[in-house]
């Protein structure tokens, strides 16, 4: 194994539990989940589709609870999805790692 691929070996190997941890994964997929919902607001409301905007504020008062109810389905799922992900490739990058020393030393 080159350096680079033992030194994230041993980081993986110490932190794998921690980076598990559902506050830690709030901090990797929030700034995604938050900047989608932003931009879908801000393009909601900027008034570009007027039919749209009038439907949204004139006909319908409920509409807005739905909105901000779909926008934290979208940032939940989203932090969720995008968090998970990235541990599992981690992981599955330290095991293939793993099994790559363990050919090459069969003392492992």
């Amino acid at each position: 194994m080159s350096p680079e691929e033992q030194n994230f070996v041993n980081y993986w190997a110490a932190n794998r539990e921690r980076k598990k941890s559902w506050v830690r994964q709030l901090y990797v997929g929030l700034p995604l989940a938050l900047v989608l919902v932003m931009g879908i607001f801000a393009n909601l409301f900027s008034g570009w589709y007027g039919r749209a905007h009038m439907v949204m504020f004139r006909e319908s008062g409920s509409l807005i609870g739905v909105l901000v109810l779909a926008a934290v389905a979208i940032i939940s799922f989203l932090v969720i999805f995008s968090a998970r992900h990235r541990w599992d490739l981690q992981e599955q990058r330290y095991r293939e790692l793993l099994h790559k020393s363990s050919k090459k030393d069969p003392s492992l």
